[in-house]
């Protein structure tokens, strides 16, 4: 019982520490999206792929297309606060 206790308070810490903007507007169609893990554990790849269905999900309200204007990922090694991190910056444009 004691150890389910330390598991649930360790994954209660750790999510409490992720970051996700949400899609942020900052301009005429222009966005972005910020997603960093909580941990250096989980990689880029799920943070990029949930940023990209964000992006994609922002468009389609209005019926646009995705133009990525800029995308800048943390690099190795994730350790001391270096936890992945993507920030991709998108244009909502017509087809």
């Amino acid at each position: 019982m004691k150890s389910v206790v330390v598991v649930a308070a360790f994954a209660l810490i750790a999510s409490a520490c992720a970051s996700d903007s949400g899609v942020v507007k900052t301009g005429t169609d222009t966005y972005i999206i910020t997603k960093q893990a909580a941990t250096g554990f989980s990689g880029l790849g799920n943070l990029k792929s949930d940023a990209m269905k964000e992006a994609y999900a922002q468009c389609g309200k209005t019926g646009k297309s995705v133009q990525i204007v800029e995308s800048q990922e943390t690099k190795p090694p994730y350790m001391l606060g270096n936890y992945p991190r993507v920030d991709i910056t998108f244009r909502c444009v017509a087809e």
